[in-house]
């Protein structure tokens, strides 16, 4: 490297660099009507509410038990519908077992389109056909689960050993046995570690959905929010947190060990 290629030489490209960054920043505060001052003409709004967030409310944690369990409820069976609905439209979506070039590219198309539906959105959306309740959480939960995991599992599939499938073939199996007894036994172990990964980010995801009416713990994190109870806002969320990370504990040791 020469001298002149030093960074003491480049100083005006880094300086070109800093002014359309912060000249980003500016354009992105005007369009968005961002109001720094606000937020420390509000500093005693926001006393307030620290004063009372950091003073959880322990008494109201057994009227959270239901709730919560409700929210893990909708995880666990959201969770194993759309694994249920995942694995089989996964191996319709790689040419490896059908070998149809065009049925891959439809189905794919197809989970690209439910992947790109974020969350809350779907939630929503189901509230609005089905009404509000658990099972249109475990409805959002399914479907969000069918798109990420149906992704990960073919994404999977097509990195296998093509051998055990060549060998089949050879021997006159057809489609569904080679699928069964070439491809399954290589990515079962990917599969249950997709499940288990899906079912962590969907207890995350759960408590969120109550927002939108969709049931579990959410909708009394949304009504204490309302009512500005941040006493309960404080230990619903403490709640969540530690849930969340007993769950995430388990399903990191469970992959892991399949890993």
């Amino acid at each position: 490297m020469q001298i002149k290629d030093t960074v003491h030489f480049n100083w005006y490209k880094h300086l070109f660099i800093v002014v359309i960054l912060l000249a980003c920043l500016q354009g992105s505060i005007l369009l968005t009507g961002a109001d720094f001052q606000a937020v420390f003409q509000n500093s005693d709004q926001m006393g307030i509410f620290l004063a009372r967030f950091l003073k959880p409310d322990f008494g109201y944690l057994p009227n959270l038990l239901t709730p919560l369990l409700k929210t893990l409820q909708m995880s666990v069976f959201g969770t194993f519908l759309g694994v249920l609905f995942a694995v089989p439209v996964s191996f319709l979506a790689t040419q490896v077992v059908t070998k149809q070039r065009v049925l891959s590219y439809i189905i794919r198309f197809f989970l690209g389109v439910i992947r790109t539906i974020p969350n809350l959105l779907l939630a929503a959306l189901f509230v609005a056909v089905f009404g509000i309740g658990e099972a249109t959480g475990v409805l959002t939960i399914a479907v969000f689960t069918f798109g990420m995991v149906s992704q990960l599992v073919f994404q999977a599939i097509e990195t296998i050993d093509f051998g055990p499938i060549e060998a089949n073939e050879a021997v006159g199996a057809n489609k569904m046995q080679v699928a069964i007894w070439s491809v399954a036994p290589q990515v079962i172990n990917q599969i249950i570690s997709y499940t288990f990964y899906a079912f962590e980010v969907n207890v995350r995801a759960s408590t969120v959905l109550g927002y939108v009416g969709a049931g579990g713990i959410g909708v009394i994190l949304n009504s204490s929010l309302a009512l500005m109870r941040y006493d309960r806002v404080a230990i619903i969320i403490l709640t969540i947190f530690v849930v969340v990370a007993i769950v995430d504990g388990l399903s990191e040791a469970v992959r892991r060990r399949l890993g």
